[in-house]
């Protein structure tokens, strides 16, 4: 029996939306990851983006357990000198909420080219709001 790898260009892809209004951040990122990844496809392969794309809706409505809006910092680092800066994520939620679920959703897919080629799959939205109609994405359910 030979060992079966899938390819590329012959995964088809779904399109599947999830709604973070008062879900865990961690919780949606979780979900968010395993479908860009295509975990919960039978025909998963490691080196092979075989996963769908994913929209995230309501992102500024995402909710943080414990003392996370306060006390959770977010580090950015320009590279030059003085470059460096820090905000809570209450700052960041009011500034830009995207960047919050986005952040969480990067660091829970690799961090290399596969990562890179998934992570363009991910589309998340500060409303309810998305371009994505036409694509008729699933509603995705968190437990």
């Amino acid at each position: 029996m030979k060992t079966f790898s899938a390819k590329a260009n012959e995964v088809p892809r779904k399109w599947w939306i999830i709604d973070a209004n008062n879900q865990v951040l961690g919780r949606v990122a979780v979900k968010a990851a395993n479908l860009l990844r295509g975990k919960e496809k039978p025909i998963y392969t490691p080196h092979v983006d075989t996963g769908d794309f994913v929209v995230v809706i309501n992102a500024e409505k995402v909710r943080l357990t414990g003392k996370k809006e306060d006390q959770k910092t977010y580090m950015s680092y320009s590279g030059f000198v003085g470059g460096h800066k820090t905000e809570n994520a209450k700052a960041r939620r009011v500034r830009h909420p995207e960047l919050m679920v986005e952040r969480a959703i990067r660091g829970m897919i690799p961090h290399n080219r596969l990562g890179r080629s998934v992570y363009r799959k991910l589309k998340v939205y500060k409303g309810d709001a998305h371009p994505h109609e036409a694509q008729q994405p699933a509603a995705v359910t968190l437990a």
